[in-house]
């Protein structure tokens, strides 16, 4: 009797045991540092946290989605699978590491509100940081209007935030773009200046850690999405597109879909160098299709004469001697920007084409992808709108020689708008063609599942220090801020590097500045700014070491520096390292690099080159290891780079 008594009191503690741990979803990294836990409040609310080595970085903060169905309150947990560990490898040539090896905690449960409706959330937690989407099947087409993920921070948190431009605004209507000018170190809480909100990705600073916040894995069943302009007492929220963010003008700015699976919403957690080193994005972003052959693609650099020299370059002897000066340098591509059918026409764009051939260079065109969303006039327009017309003008463009497209001016991050990315992306793949995204979303792991996208703009690139003084003067903060937000989720075509004067405008930063972009920047395809004329007139050794430098990398390190301050990152390709560093500050920044962080150094003599007697000169000097550190310093809107 007493033996059934201690067995009867057994299972009860264990069934008791079990409903007290299903109560709470645990997720945790693969170190055990960090936590996500999940579990539903006394309303019936889905919440979270995240915690990092026992301290709190997000509070206890609200998820789940309402429209046709609400998963905002009343819901029970139906069902939670075992963690298991997920390991995954892919090759993805764009990204900051062209072969990613990665590892992750998985966990999928299962909800039902008051109507007895399922909601799937997965969870994932990698050692740099977590994140959890949504999921919802369906026999018929769901309306989502509003998803109430939050992030709750300390109200001691900083902030660095990306404003988000309202719908159809700016230069011929072209906003959303991704391309204002970041505000810095301000409060948590702070009310976005306009109605949009903040864009993704967006960094935060907490007592012990820095969190960036973005989304991944992003497809046609759901809309991009960015965070809400009220964030009262430091809670951000979800906010889904405005209306012209889409397509046609009729097509619905929420989502609507048999199956809606919301992007990952994705917590970077640690250091800075977390943060930069981080490759979460495309980690949780689908696989490529294994039965579509990706080795055709090729990263590269390539000369580009629009950037300087704006729309009265794009003519046929200009576009000519940019082939040459591609070939010159040792670059892959040349970029012929908008206009090239009215000033050139396809049959001379073949012909460049064959005489580029000859060069080993390769052809890249520009395409404005607008229909009715802008006003925009630049040409050719309107060709890639529908999917027979787009496919024959991929057929024709890759017939001509070409090997690849730059596609401008997007509507936005509706759900129509998203899907003619993936239309595009997978057109362009059908036919060979790389292709470039400008005036556009931000990244959210694409380039993996789609290897040819090799580049997207979303950033205040260089054009905008051609336009105005004031951009002109905002740009070394604004480069030295960019690596730690929108470069560290994704390849980002900035444009970097020119050692000229720019027309009306007096450039800020040095010489040196602008060739520690090189390495600095990441992008599948580099689109170097400078023109041959200015060129030929820097130091063989800056002409050589922009001969050699690669854009295809294997690692990433963050050595030092400070968001819109200064920066100093190391990118490995093969056996070289490659250091670079700029400063935005007014005074010098001293830095000593431990370069045991990159590998054991046979060698105890490099050479780097800086700044020379003047910003628009350069240096090349030797400079030695002092124990296991280089003790160097950054010039006021300077910069250096080295290599080992």
């Amino acid at each position: 009797m007493r033996k059934f008594l201690v067995t009867t009191l057994a299972v009860i503690l264990v069934v008791v045991s079990l409903q007290a741990a299903n109560s709470k979803i645990i997720v945790k990294s693969p170190d055990g540092k960090l936590i996500l836990k999940s579990w539903i409040d006394a309303e019936g609310t889905l919440m979270y946290e995240v915690k990092k080595d026992k301290k709190i970085v997000i509070l206890p903060s609200s998820m789940g989605l309402s429209g046709d169905v609400d998963f905002t309150q009343g819901l029970t947990l139906k069902e939670i699978s075992k963690p298991v560990i997920i390991k995954d490898t892919y090759s993805a040539p764009a990204e900051k590491r062209a072969e990613r090896s990665y590892k992750a905690r998985y966990i999928k449960a299962d909800f039902i509100n008051a109507a007895k409706q399922k909601l799937t959330v997965e969870y994932k937690a990698t050692n740099e940081g977590v994140a959890l989407r949504y999921l919802i099947l369906s026999d018929s087409a769901v309306a989502i209007k509003n998803e109430i993920t939050h992030f709750q921070f300390d109200v001691s948190t900083k902030a660095w935030l990306h404003p988000h431009a309202d719908a159809e605004t700016g230069w011929c209507e072209t906003q959303p773009s991704y391309e204002e000018q970041y505000l810095y170190d301000i409060p948590v809480g702070t009310k976005a200046p306009k109605k949009a909100g903040w864009s993704f990705p967006a960094l935060f600073k907490t007592t012990d850690n820095w969190v960036l916040l973005t989304e991944a894995g992003l497809t046609p069943d759901y809309v991009g999405t960015r965070l809400a302009q009220n964030c009262d007492k430091g809670i951000y929220s979800i906010a889904f597109p405005q209306k012209g963010e889409t397509v046609k003008d009729s097509d619905p700015n929420y989502v609507v879909s048999k199956h809606p699976t919301s992007p990952w919403r994705v917590i970077v957690v640690g250091s800075l160098a977390t943060i930069v080193q981080s490759q979460m994005v495309s980690d949780l972003a689908a696989p490529a299709d294994k039965a579509i052959d990706y080795s055709w693609v090729k990263t590269g650099i390539s000369s580009w004469s629009w950037g300087v020299l704006h729309d009265n370059a794009t003519v046929y002897p200009i576009q000519k001697q940019f082939i040459d000066y591609a070939s010159d340098m040792h670059w892959d591509y040349c970029l012929i920007d908008a206009d090239w059918d009215r000033k050139i026409g396809y049959e001379k764009i073949k012909e460049l084409a064959d005489y580029a051939k000859t060069k080993n260079i390769k052809l890249l065109l520009w395409y404005n992808s607008s229909g009715e969303w802008n006003s925009t006039q630049y040409t050719p327009k309107g060709a890639l709108v529908e999917r027979e017309a787009r496919r024959a003008e991929f057929k024709r463009t890759h017939d001509m020689g070409i090997a690849g497209v730059k596609v401008d001016f997007w509507p936005g991050d509706g759900q129509s708008s998203i899907q003619l990315y993936y239309d595009m992306m997978q057109d362009a793949a059908d036919f060979h063609l790389l292709i470039n995204f400008h005036g556009t979303t931000v990244p959210r792991g694409w380039s993996r599942t789609f290897p040819n996208l090799v580049t997207m703009e979303a950033i205040r690139g260089f054009e905008f220090t051609t336009f105005d003084q004031k951009d002109t003067d905002m740009a070394p903060k604004h480069l030295t801020m960019i690596p730690y937000a929108r470069n560290a989720v994704g390849p980002m075509d900035f444009t970097p590097v020119c050692f000229g004067e720019i027309q009306g405008k007096k450039r800020r930063t040095s010489n040196a500045f602008e060739l520690a972009l090189t390495v600095v920047l990441q992008s599948g395809i580099q689109h170097y700014v400078e023109i041959p004329e200015s060129m030929a007139k820097q130091p063989d050794f800056v002409q050589n070491y922009m001969r050699n430098v690669p854009c295809k990398w294997d690692d990433v390190r963050l050595l030092d520096g400070f968001p819109g301050k200064y920066v100093v990152i190391a990118r490995r390709s093969g056996d070289k390292w490659y250091v670079a560093g700029i400063n935005s500050q007014a005074e010098s920044q001293k830095i000593s690099l431990d370069l045991s962080k990159l590998k054991k150094l046979q060698q105890k003599q490099f050479t780097i080159i800086t700044d020379g007697s003047t910003n628009r000169s350069f240096e090349e000097k030797p400079i030695s290891l002092q124990g296991k550190n280089i003790e160097t310093e950054l010039k006021p809107n300077g910069g250096f780079v080295m290599i080992f």
